[in-house]
């Protein structure tokens, strides 16, 4: 199984990235020239863009907003991003990293919903000798980005233990932009020793390649209150079609609804996408139990991303004292009963 899950990963699930801090690559992305009759939707093809997927497939953003609806999926959050920016896409589903980012920069988004939280585990090869996370002085790990959602995490949890990283002049190596897909194989050849894992990437090495679990998901840094997944749009797509926006909202808390309530036929969804696209299916028990590691939720905790924000600062990802005021507006969501 090891090594027909390792030659799945390597040349089949490389579109399923994470964080989205890799560079953009117009040509990954479905960049046309928007119909302006049509509602424009962005998400990726992972577990927790299950809200996203679900939308799709059971029609639900279809029958709110009608037949003149297009999906894309990306690869990463920069291609969601540079999408959102050029008004090829008018909102979607994204990780909270890029959004901040895309909006401290003086970008126009405004979240206005979640759609998961959690989705990060904390893993260390077998034989690396890491099982806490004071263990990682002196040794190597990997995250899909720099300064993306799971990397702030890791490194917050390992300034809390003293240790820094050599980006800062620390003992512990970090390696950046590494395709979640792309973590089995470097773990197989020893070319790191831990991962900040995006799911269900995290429970794959468990179970699959012995990985140890050095951190749960509810353990990580703001683990179960920091979304893995938001539902953002414009700010003049906001003001400019607020009944669309509506209807989106109204379609995304059924699909959440559907999700929370039917995992068996919410995990087949996303493994027939993932087939879909690559041709290869993940484990059924990986995604069972990857799972268990999130929740498919609407809740937005803004000040889980106040302090995700204010964490990256301190670890020097970024210039400026992040002021997010404005960056969430949730009131049309709760006013959907």
């Amino acid at each position: 199984m090891k090594k027909s899950i390792a030659g799945i990963v390597g040349s089949g699930l490389l579109v399923l990235a994470a964080c989205g801090n890799e560079d953009a690559s117009p040509a990954s992305a479905e960049n046309q020239e928007p119909d302006d009759k049509e509602t424009n939707i962005g998400y990726f093809p992972n577990l927790d863009h299950a809200a996203g997927i679900i939308g799709k497939e059971k029609g639900y953003f279809a029958d709110e907003l009608g037949d003149a609806i297009d999906f894309q999926n990306f690869p990463n959050g920069n291609e969601f991003i540079d999408a959102l920016d050029t008004g090829i896409i008018d909102l979607g589903y994204v990780g909270p990293g890029p959004a901040i980012n895309y909006y401290l920069s003086g970008g126009d988004v405004v979240v206005i919903g979640a759609a998961a939280n959690g989705a990060t585990l904390i893993v260390s090869r077998e034989g690396s000798g890491i099982h806490e996370v004071e263990d990682f002085a002196g040794h190597s790990f990997s995250t899909p980005g720099n300064g993306c959602t799971h990397n702030v995490q890791l490194e917050q949890m390992l300034l809390e233990k003293g240790l820094k990283t050599n980006r800062r002049g620390g003992e512990v190596e970090h390696q950046s932009r590494v395709n979640p897909s792309s973590m089995v194989a470097m773990f197989e050849q020893g070319q790191i020793d831990g991962a900040a894992a995006p799911e269900p990437w995290g429970t794959l090495l468990v179970e699959e390649h012995n990985a140890n679990v050095v951190a749960e998901w509810d353990e990580v840094f703001l683990g179960e209150e920091l979304a893995s997944v938001v539902l953002v749009t414009t700010g003049e797509f906001l003001e400019e079609n607020p009944e669309k926006v509506e209807q989106a909202l109204k379609a995304h808390k059924k699909s959440v609804a559907f999700a929370q309530d039917n995992e068996e036929e919410t995990l087949a969804s996303v493994n027939d996408l993932i087939y879909d696209l690559t041709q290869t299916r993940l484990p059924e028990d990986v995604l069972t139990k990857a799972w268990q590691r999130m929740e498919v939720t609407t809740e937005t905790h803004a000040d889980a991303l106040q302090a995700w924000a204010d964490a990256s600062y301190e670890q020097e990802f970024m210039d400026a004292d992040p002021d997010l005021d404005g960056f969430v507006d949730t009131s049309l969501l709760e006013s959907i009963e």
